[in-house]
């Protein structure tokens, strides 16, 4: 197919060491970019990027993207930056798109993150500045706020691990797990995230952790939000980059790209439907990642692709089993080709190009394997997926289940009431220096509304981590546990 899109550029680096020995974002990105250059074997690709798509990160340029194409000879491209709350997975839909109706004939994707050099100087007493760039891009592409209700964030804040180890505790409460069987069920799962990414040279930490490792809480291994401890998170601090170079195969063949540095976009599905934490029907099953998850299943199944490697986006153990749920993923299955994000690192906004990057390394290398991606906004707010293969056996097709999704699952209403009965239906525990500060309840009421509880009662804290809340019956007083 003339206008088929296909990717033959991959950049990735990461970067370790002081302050002065690592680079600054804007850096990263430059050299990301000039690898995937340099990957498509013909560096007269430029002449031909019509667009650059950065996500945006930590950092604070305006148009990273027209700074790396100035200076590298693809002026003419116009430059966007999508800010945090639009899929990643969104930038190669758009870019595929476009190049199918003719639009553009490249698209240059890149994006980095250099927490680890602010890190750095602050652990060094040095000041960091950015290069400044102030001059904005051709396009900002933005989305809807994520959803927080008032009295999440009075109970919660803003961290999102909090809203996550809920989503956690209604998972355990629906598998029938105690709270010890669940501490090394989630040990096991993140140990063998560990083993794939000490043997990924592209991970930020290649240390092996045990089971015990994870589960245990330590002063390295700070427990966060019962059942999460450090190790459960995402890794923000690292100096990483990843670009991906896409263009329609008629350019490929004109530039005589070879054959083994193709990969090609099937399938992708994402939904943008958004309902905050507290009031989703069901906490363990986002109706929009089913229904996109059907999608790509479906449309896989009618031209007989078997996906073989996944990445399941990892920010935290629960995003890997809603995937491997709605998937219906064996558990003997691999969830990760990287590592993920607690152990291969999680640049903030650029993690599912990073993890692109990384499975279409690994199909190029095995050209039978199929590879899934997934990716995550917000609070498990928001889905996206994707499969990449060798060959293409279909034409590319991508589809946005959001005005389905919003069809069938509504928001449930919040309680009025400041005093009565409920049940509970996901907790936790806040700590700082592994002491416990705060029991964080989702409950429903009578009506069932839900309804935010919290609680500093010592005993409850403590009983929180003992037994399993999930499911009982509890009174309320002036929004308190009573």
């Amino acid at each position: 197919m003339k206008n088929r899109p296909v990717l033959i550029g991959i950049g990735s680096l990461q970067q370790k060491g002081s302050f002065h020995e690592v680079d600054e974002a804007l850096i990263l990105m430059e050299q990301a970019t000039l690898g995937a250059i340099e990957d498509t074997e013909n560096p007269s690709i430029v002449n031909y990027i019509d667009e650059v798509q950065i996500p945006k990160g930590f950092w604070s340029y305006r148009d990273p993207g027209k700074w790396i194409a100035e200076k590298h000879g693809f002026s003419h491209a116009k430059t966007s930056v999508t800010k945090i709350g639009v899929l990643q997975q969104n930038l190669i839909n758009s870019a595929c798109d476009k190049i199918i109706n003719g639009d553009i004939r490249a698209s240059l994707i890149v994006g980095g993150e250099a927490r680890h050099k602010i890190i750095q100087a602050l652990k060094e007493g040095l000041t960091f500045e950015e290069m400044k760039l102030t001059v904005n891009p051709d396009q900002y592409v933005k989305a809807k706020e994520d959803l927080y209700i008032p009295e999440e964030i009075e109970a919660l804040g803003m961290m999102a691990v909090g809203y996550y180890a809920i989503i956690e505790s209604a998972m355990r409460f629906k598998h029938q797990r105690s709270l010890e069987d669940h501490e090394i069920f989630l040990g096991n799962y993140y140990e063998r995230f560990s083993q794939i990414a000490k043997d990924n040279p592209h991970a930020w930490n290649q240390n092996t952790f045990s089971a015990d490792d994870i589960r245990n809480p330590t002063a390295k291994n700070q427990r966060i939000a019962y059942p999460y401890n450090k190790l459960h998170n995402s890794s923000w601090n690292v100096n990483q980059a990843s670009a991906l170079i896409l263009c329609s195969e008629e350019l490929a063949d004109q530039l005589n790209v070879p054959e083994n540095k193709r990969v090609y976009p099937l399938v992708s599905s994402e939904t943008n439907h958004m309902i905050a934490v507290i009031q989703r029907p069901d906490l363990t099953k986002p109706i929009g990642l089913h229904l996109a998850s059907e999608y790509l299943l479906k449309t896989a199944q009618s031209h007989d692709i078997q996906p073989s490697l996944f990445e399941l986006y990892s920010c935290f153990p629960i995003a890997v089993q809603l995937f491997s749920e709605a998937l219906n993923i064996s558990d003997k299955t691999d969830k990760t080709v990287t590592g993920g994000m607690p152990f291969a690192g999680g640049p903030l906004n650029n993690y599912m190009i990073h993890a692109t990057a990384q499975v279409l390394e690994k199909i190029r290398k095995y050209p039978a394997e199929i590879g899934l991606i997934t990716g995550v906004s917000g609070l498990m707010t928001k889905q996206a997926l994707a499969i990449w293969g060798k060959d293409p056996v279909m034409n590319f097709c991508s589809k946005d289940v959001t005005n389905e999704a919003a069809k069938v699952e509504k928001p449930v209403p919040m309680s009025s009431e400041k005093d009565g009965e409920g049940k509970v239906l996901g907790c936790t525990t806040l700590f700082e220096k592994n002491e416990g500060i705060k029991a964080v309840i989702y409950a429903e009421d009578s009506n069932f509304h839900r309804k935010v509880i919290t609680s500093i009662d010592k005993d409850v804290i403590n009983n929180l981590g003992e037994e399993e809340w999930v499911g009982k019956k509890i009174s309320f007083k002036n929004n308190q546990l009573s």
